[in-house]
């Protein structure tokens, strides 16, 4: 049974904290798992998710050219690898039961975080499609001096299970890598400053990386969820391309960041419109 994005909405037992103009973006103030657990299963074509790191201990790293604490807040404080990892197998299964039998997932993180949820996903049955190095062009420098600059971070793609006919636009990804296949090293750099005019998220996505995402593995009007949305880059993503989102997230700021994003990228795209239509008319006028 093919649900309706309104349907799967309207089955949410929690109560939508924003709805866009358009009625095609949705943003829940909330515990992922506890909205996951209403939605429908099978009724999500693609969820991209950017869990916690778990990296906030105290320790330094440099941003803009300067020191900064690393220390993100107590969502991303680590109680141990065994809670890591219990709660990396806890959110995933939430994704698996929601996706439909051909959808896919994808999950960024660093190597503090992404073993476990490779190995989770082998857990639960999920069939890894490919593990994407995102190279960010140019990273932070590594502060210590005591190994390597971190200038990767892993996004891994995986579908349902290993009977899943997974969607890929392979015509598409050729097309934007010069008519070549496009390999799994992804070059694309930070979130620009435009991307963080009404303020920043710590591990901001950029908003390029998600177009990529959406565009390579889903369709039109496909239905999109990211568990742990931050500030929305994949809702203004998928907005953009025409596809349907629902984000989670328990924290206002974020959400609240999210909601200005949106609603910029509406005023956008009516601009756009209203421009075309003017065009449209003057053209009109000058056939007549």
């Amino acid at each position: 049974m093919r649900y309706s994005y309104q349907k799967i909405i309207s089955k949410i037992g929690n109560k939508p904290f924003y709805i866009n103009k358009d009625n095609n973006c949705t943003l829940f103030k909330a515990d992922c798992l506890e909205v996951m657990s209403t939605i429908p299963t099978r009724s999500v074509d693609m969820i991209f998710a950017d869990p916690p790191y778990f990296l906030s201990n105290g320790g330094m790293s440099c941003h803009a050219g300067k020191r900064v604490s690393v220390n993100k807040g107590d969502w991303d404080k680590s109680k141990g690898i065994e809670e890591t990892h219990k709660f990396n197998i806890e959110w995933l299964k939430k994704c698996q039961d929601i996706l439909t039998d051909n959808g896919t997932i994808w999950v960024s993180g660093t190597s503090h975080v992404i073993y476990s949820i490779g190995f989770a996903m082998q857990q639960l049955g999920f069939k890894i499609l490919n593990d994407i190095a995102w190279f960010k062009i140019n990273p932070p420098p590594n502060l210590s001096c005591r190994y390597f600059t971190h200038a990767t971070e892993t996004v891994l793609w995986a579908a349902k299970n290993k009977q899943s006919k997974h969607y890929f636009d392979y015509p598409l990804m050729r097309k934007m890598n010069n008519n070549k296949q496009m390999q799994s090293l992804w070059s694309i750099t930070a979130p620009k400053s435009d991307e963080k005019v009404f303020g920043k998220h710590p591990t901001q996505k950029p908003l390029a990386l998600l177009e990529r995402i959406i565009l390579a593995s889903t369709r039109e009007r496909d239905i999109i969820l990211d568990p742990f949305t931050g500030s929305s880059t994949t809702g203004v993503a998928a907005y953009k391309l025409g596809r349907y989102f629902i984000g989670i997230d328990n924290n206002k700021e974020y959400l609240d960041k999210s909601i200005k994003r949106l609603n910029a990228e509406f005023k956008s795209r009516r601009y756009i419109k209203q421009e075309i239509k003017k065009v449209e008319k003057e053209l009109e006028s000058v056939r007549l």
